[in-house]
């Protein structure tokens, strides 16, 4: 099982990212995704995931409204759409497979 973050970056406040999770090795399709955060001096936060079957469940409501989560099995990539950040955003962001893989994880910096 590999999972590959990308993009992540330094943005400014209120605007938006768009983070992709690249899923090998295993049949995406049959897994539940999510992705978690960690800021510096926090503990890893879970933010949202998506169901095999595309439902979408919120773990955090700091991010309710203005990320959320999809996922193309044919191309084996979930995404993160993250909009309106804030400089609280601001932590090194991981894909996680349902059952119990992550990703090496992917900063993102928002500046005020």
């Amino acid at each position: 099982v590999q999972l590959v973050e990308s993009g992540g970056g330094l943005v400014q406040s209120g605007g938006s990212l768009r983070l992709s999770c690249a899923a090998s090795g295993f049949t995406l399709e049959y897994y539940a995704m999510g992705w978690f955060r960690q800021a510096p001096g926090k503990a890893r936060e879970a933010l949202i995931c998506i169901s095999a079957s595309d439902e979408i469940r919120y773990y955090s409501d700091s991010v309710k409204g203005r990320f959320t989560i999809s996922r193309d099995n044919s191309k084996n990539t979930v995404d993160l759409q993250m909009n309106s950040l804030k400089p609280e955003d601001t932590a090194v962001y991981y894909c996680v497979q349902g059952a119990g893989f992550w990703g090496q994880g992917t900063q993102v910096t928002v500046s005020s």
